[in-house]
């Protein structure tokens, strides 16, 4: 299933990015590139996602999208070579 989730990548003064998301504070992760810390973010957020779950709560309003028939957007990072 795909999910609409604003990512911060901030970048540590050691190197690395610190992830986090506005709508969902549990979900905090890091890397050591941009690749890396997008790819841990995606394990972040489906652990958030079983939390969430779990808890039987409900994902904050925008996070999940409908199944079909919605053009979804989406800002990527991209490193042009």
């Amino acid at each position: 299933m795909l999910y609409r989730v604003p990512l911060l990548f901030s970048p540590q003064p050691e190197g690395g990015f610190t992830v986090t998301s506005p709508v969902l504070p549990e979900l905090v992760t890091e890397g050591d590139t941009l690749d890396e810390a997008f790819a841990n973010a995606q394990d972040a957020l489906a652990a958030v996602i079983e939390l969430y779950a779990d808890e039987r709560r409900p994902l904050p309003a925008g996070v999940t999208l409908p199944t079909a028939g919605e053009i979804i957007w989406s800002d990527a990072l991209l490193e042009a070579s």
